[in-house]
């Protein structure tokens, strides 16, 4: 089938919309976090100063705004920005990946630049789904920064005119496999980050001062995060391990084997142990939340080297990533 230029060109400048709206959320997020230790200050002033009379109308009153809620400062009103815009953000980056899917005929996830669009926009779901559940929208910053890089390390580095994939694509579970493998790499990667800001809240804490106290005041309680971490992880690990699964049948349809220690098999076999570990470890007594949350990093670590160092270095049945 012939590739619709037109449509190529249209997902490339969803793309490059995507990415320039991803760094005005990025700025906005950081400002957000910057502020936090001030916020949480204005509104400790601003709840002792308030005293409610006995029988005195409350901001429950219609057309009463309590004085709590009148004070939103510069960097809340930034923080709240940063989501509406990354909603915006995700919408193209979606409209980036089946525009592109369209102007080539296909399932769009066929080399690693469609992965690294998907894997953001795996992410980025991800993460506004999980911050209506909880209160971490300054953490918006830590979700944004490692998007914007990866998808300006797909622009550079990755990037493929939009054609027909490889025979050994061509298969229904390239629809199947790969997008429940990048859906679950995208919920797991964020669950890995948040056990990392976990790591940092415990040790910042119990430091005075300096760089790693005051990012730590400013992070969400140590509690929190842990939890936030584990409950994602409890949503990302049967993903990952369905997909682990479906690409075990396609191997031996494709391949005569369901699993042959390929590079890139093997790496994602040690992922889904590190993940299975910390699944194991936070639910063990004897286990404290900290050490198991240095395994969910070492996790998104292995991740991150299946993603890049066996993509762009190793060799394998594996190595359809479209890079010379």
């Amino acid at each position: 089938m012939p590739v619709n230029t037109t449509l190529a060109q249209y997902s490339d400048y969803a793309f490059a919309s995507a990415f320039a709206i991803y760094v005005l959320a990025l700025v906005l997020s950081a400002f957000d976090f910057g502020g936090t230790s001030v916020r949480r200050r204005v509104a400790a002033d601003a709840q002792a100063r308030v005293v409610v009379a006995v029988g005195a109308p409350t901001s429950d009153a219609p057309g009463r705004i309590s004085a709590t809620d009148s004070i939103r400062p510069p960097s809340e009103r930034a923080g709240r920005a940063a989501i509406a815009v990354t909603l915006v953000a995700l919408t193209l980056n979606v409209a980036a990946i089946a525009l592109r899917g369209m102007a080539a005929g296909r399932w769009p996830l066929g080399n690693l630049y469609e992965y690294a669009l998907f894997l953001c926009a795996a992410i980025m779901a991800c993460w506004l789904l999980a911050v209506r559940q909880y209160p971490i929208r300054n953490l918006t910053v830590f979700v944004l920064a490692p998007v914007v890089i990866l998808l300006f390390i797909a622009a550079a580095a990755m990037y493929n005119e939009a054609a027909p994939v490889v025979p050994a694509l061509r298969s229904y579970w390239i629809a199947i496999h790969v997008t429940i493998i990048v859906s679950a790499c995208g919920i797991l990667t964020f669950a890995s980050t948040a056990s990392l800001l976990h790591v940092i809240a415990v040790h910042g804490r119990d430091s005075a001062r300096g760089p790693l106290a005051w990012f730590a005041n400013r992070l969400p309680s140590a509690e929190l995060l842990d939890r936030v971490a584990y409950r994602t992880t409890i949503v990302g690990f049967p993903l990952y391990t369905i997909g682990v699964m479906c690409g075990a049948i396609w191997a031996e349809a494709a391949w005569g084997r369901f699993w042959g220690w390929d590079p890139k098999e093997t790496v994602s076999f040690i992922a889904w142990v590190l993940y299975a570990a910390y699944l194991h470890a936070r639910a063990t007594s004897g286990w404290g939340s900290l050490r198991a949350s240095w395994i969910n990093v070492a996790a998104l670590a292995t991740t991150l080297f299946n993603m890049f160092a066996i993509n762009f270095v190793v060799s394998g049945l594996h190595s359809y990533a479209g890079l010379n």
